[in-house]
């Protein structure tokens, strides 16, 4: 019996698979190590994967807006960064109006490189929905993007 909401089941009562997050975080790892191989390639973890997606899409963002929108943790991100600049896959350049605050580029190779990666991203994605149809694909990632509007701690 959970003593705040005591109607609510018990994990052993609804079990794993009706608990959303441990799906979340199971399709996630089978989606990661589907990519593994491919990122080992190009000397590529799952961090500096992450930024490199991101920095295809959204222009210079600051080291801040990049761990948020990599969901890593901003010293493991600084990790990532400082290999894939010195494989000269991205740069680095202080903020123009603050300083102290660093922007983060990708660079034609980082770009180059994320171009290579993207098929393979894209064949696990399409693995992940195979079989879904695409009114019920939208309409899960609907749900994920208003599920993270729950969540979210940012304004992105």
């Amino acid at each position: 019996m959970n003593d705040l909401h005591p109607n609510r089941p018990r994990l052993g009562e609804s079990g794993l698979e009706g608990f959303a997050p441990y799906l979340m975080n199971r399709i996630m790892g089978r989606y990661n190590a589907a990519l593994r191989a491919e990122m080992a390639r190009h000397g590529l973890t799952t961090p500096k994967m992450r930024a490199l997606a991101v920095l295809s899409v959204v222009q210079a963002p600051l080291i801040r807006e990049l761990a948020v929108y990599t969901v890593t943790e901003q010293s493991t991100l600084s990790r990532a960064l400082d290999q894939l600049a010195t494989d000269g896959l991205i740069r680095r350049e202080a903020d123009a109006v603050d300083s102290r605050a660093t922007r983060v580029h990708i660079t034609p190779a980082g770009r180059a490189v994320f171009d290579t990666l993207w098929p393979h991203m894209a064949d696990a994605q399409d693995t992940l929905f195979k079989g879904i149809p695409e009114d019920e694909r939208r309409a899960f990632t609907g749900t994920l993007q208003k599920i993270l509007l729950n969540i979210r701690k940012h304004e992105f």
